[in-house]
This record gives C-alpha cells, structure tokens and sequence, in this order.
C-alpha cells in the first residue's frame, strides 16, 4: 500500500436513500470517523435512479430514528403522515383496521416523496465532514489484510478500514466482493403512480388484495395517493398502454369506492418483483446492506425501513468498536451484524412472501380462512397487536407490550 494513497475510516459504495443516510447517521454517531460516499449520479441528475417519481413508506420506528438524528421532518412538504390503514380483501368480507390512535402515536409511519426526500439527504451530505466521490464508480476491490483497496473509474484508488456496500439490487460492489445473490422471481409485475383522489383521503392507507394482486393506496401531498398495483405482466402491460380515462376507470373497477373517486393519474412505472437475499451480508472488512443485501416485495412497505433497521444496527455496532479502541473492520466486529440482522430480514422475507402466496390463492377455503383471519384481527387488539408492531417497524420487544 502506497503511503501517499487516500485512507478512509469507511467507504459507502452507492448513495442512494440507503447509503446517503447510512453515510449521515454514521457522521452524526461518530464524528471523528473519515467517511467517503461513491455515487455514479449527481443528485440532481434526471438519471439518477434512485431519486425518482416513486414514494416510500417510512415506518414510525425508522421515523423516529432518521428524526433523532436530523435527517427526517415529518413536516416538510413532500411527507405524508399515515394516521390509520385499511386491510381488505376484493369480494370478501373480511378486513382489519388499524389506527395511530389505538397505540397512542402520531402517526403510524409516513409517505415521503423519493426525489425531493434525496435531494435533502445531499444537501446535508455537503454540509458534514464527507468526502463525495460523485459521479464515479467502484472499478475493482482488492481485499487486503488491514484496509480494503478500491479503484474508480476515474483510476483514482483509496483504502478503507471498511467497505459499506449500499448500491441497490443491481449491486456492482457486491459482485466485486464475489457475494452471491439468490432472487426468486414473482409472477407478478407493478404499477407505480400518483392518483389525485376527489374528496381527499383523510391520512388513510389502504392493502387491498385482489384476484389479479396486491393494490396499495398511500396518502401524499395534494388530495394524492401514491399507488403500488401488483398483477401479471401482460396485465401491467395493458394498463401501461391504456390512455389516463381507460386506466382510471379499471383502476376504479378493480380497487372500488373505498378510497373515493379517482380523478387523475400521473406518470406511469412498471416495476418487476422479487424476493431475493445475498448469500452473506458481510465480507473481508466489508457490509452489504440495503436493497444489496435483501429484496423484498412491495407488499407491506417493508423495505426501506429493513434497510433503515440495517443502518440502525451497523452505526451502533461501530459505535461501540471505537469506543472500546477495536478495529472496526475487523471481523469479530462484523459477524456481530451479521448474526443480529439475520433473524429480521428472515422473518420480513417470508412474512412478505406468505402474503402474496395466501392472497393469491383463490380457493374458496383459502378465502373464507383469509376473510376469518381478517374479521377476528379487527376485533381482537391481541391479535392485532403483532401486525400493528410489524407494520410500524417495531421489531424488538418493548413497543406495544
């Protein structure tokens, strides 16, 4: 290793949402650590991929995290609170209810709209002491003994005490360090837009399950809700092409009148879905986090706070390295990562999964245990109770009990 090459504490490879805020909880936790973010697009760059026209759903756990640590305003004008949330099930009777005020919070997690949301989490990656290396790529990564080599596009080179992989689920930094990444694909693709709704929608979120797929509406900004709907390709394909009028009214037909009369329909995305995990979230001095390590479906909402819960847990991890003078890309460190969050993205992974198998299945058994299952949780608080913790991001024991 040359003397006069650059020497990072951490490097995060991707600054998306993930690993901007991954890079920002770090820098607030840890002030005296040398951090450098990689990115391949400017923030403003129209092509920046992970700044799009999506929203994502901000659990009131990983909420209250980004919000201690200054990286969240639940009242800034692109954020949405969800104060209750409807669970039903298309031609069915049964369905569930669950409202912020049953567990005395304000609100049970948030909408955040995806583009103005990271151009906040740059604008304070500006102000810290964090060195940018934007736009540019990871080339190569050369894992040695005390530091980890990497090389850009630009052939510029560096080391880092540890690699933080953060680069979403095209993940070039996880192939570089040769971790696997195992996906199933669902036969299912989704829609994603914005609906104005006439009427407003009063904070309500909405799961409806449908003969063709999961729909989810959730409230933003405007009388809009935000729209994930999940069916077969072809079918995506069909509602792609429909002009605004024609996807309005199938949108209508399909969802009904619970959330009121849509009247507008914004840009249209199409999405593919996977359930996938990496083979290892950890390598030689390095992490895989994020979309890089776990890919869930969009289902229930849960996967940028599995990636928020993934950051939680490394900055305290690290935390408590430096404070008791370890090396914090030393693997005793990191194996700690790895065996805590083992349990949670599991049980996210196959909460998810279950979901779509359960209602997808049209069998008239299936149906009335679903509709059962849905009726007995709205009238049970017990029985509700683990759902509600789920679907606010309350994974450890305390919250709720």
């Amino acid at each position: 290793m040359q003397s006069q090459q650059p020497h990072f504490d951490v490097v995060i490879v991707g600054g998306g949402l993930i690993g901007a805020s991954q890079a920002l909880c770090l820098a607030k936790r840890c002030p005296n650590l040398k951090i450098a973010v990689i990115e391949a697009f400017a923030a403003s760059d129209k092509a920046q991929p992970s700044f799009d026209d999506r929203s994502i759903a901000i659990a009131h756990h990983s909420a209250n995290y980004l919000k201690r640590l200054g990286l969240f305003q639940p009242y800034a004008s692109y954020v949405s609170a969800i104060e209750t949330v409807q669970v039903s099930d298309k031609g069915h009777f049964g369905k569930t209810h669950i409202s912020a005020q049953e567990y005395q919070v304000e609100a049970l997690g948030y909408v955040v709209e995806v583009k103005p949301f990271g151009l906040a989490l740059h604008k304070q990656l500006a102000g810290e002491n964090i060195t940018l290396f934007c736009p540019n790529k990871v080339t190569a990564i050369s894992q040695q003994q005390h530091a980890n080599q990497l090389t850009l596009d630009d052939h510029s080179t560096f080391s880092a005490a540890l690699i933080i992989v953060a680069d979403g689920a095209q993940s070039a930094g996880r192939r570089l360090l040769n971790v696997e990444f195992t996906q199933q694909a669902y036969q299912q693709s989704a829609i994603i837009a914005n609906i104005e709704v006439a009427g407003g929608h009063q904070q309500q979120a909405f799961e409806r399950f449908t003969e063709h797929g999961p729909m989810a509406l959730l409230p933003m900004s405007d009388h809009r809700y935000s729209l994930v709907w999940c069916a077969a390709p072809h079918e995506i394909e069909s509602l792609i092409a429909a002009d605004d009028t024609a996807f309005l009214s199938q949108l209508q037909q399909a969802f009904g009148y619970r959330a009121g009369r849509f009247c507008k329909v914004g840009m249209r995305a199409q999405y593919p879905l996977i359930k996938g995990q990496a083979s290892q979230f950890i390598s030689h001095r390095a992490v895989i986090i994020g979309n890089a390590a776990h890919a869930v479906h969009p289902i229930a909402g849960q996967g940028f706070n599995l990636g928020v819960r993934d950051i939680e847990l490394l900055v305290e991890i690290i935390a408590q390295a430096r404070a008791t003078g370890q090396d914090i890309g030393d693997y005793a460190v990191l194996k700690q990562y790895q065996a805590q969050r083992k349990r949670d993205i599991g049980t996210v992974l196959c909460l998810t999964d279950s979901l779509v198998k359960l209602f997808s299945n049209s069998s008239r058994a299936f149906a009335l245990g679903r509709s059962i299952g849905l009726s007995c949780l709205n009238h049970s608080s017990t029985l509700k109770k683990p759902l509600a913790k789920q679907l606010m991001g309350h994974t450890r024991q305390g919250f709720l009990s």
